[in-house]
């Protein structure tokens, strides 16, 4: 089985340099333009790192067309 990390608004930011608000992570979840949030808590979200990664790779991938 493949371990899954759940990364933070603050993993988004810091790890990975997406440098977007939470309101527009949101604005681009709700288009399907951003992999959707998880819940993992009372008032706490995260993203699926793998989804994250696939995003950043598509997105370079675009900018190379």
């Amino acid at each position: 089985m493949q371990r899954r990390r759940i990364l933070s608004f603050d993993d988004l930011r810091d790890q990975f340099g997406i440098p977007y608000t939470r309101r527009h992570l949101l604005n681009l979840e709700l288009a399907k333009k951003f992999p959707a949030r998880v819940p993992i808590g009372e008032n706490r979200v995260g993203w699926i790192e793998s989804e994250v990664q696939n995003w950043i790779e598509r997105k370079v991938a675009e900018a190379r067309r």
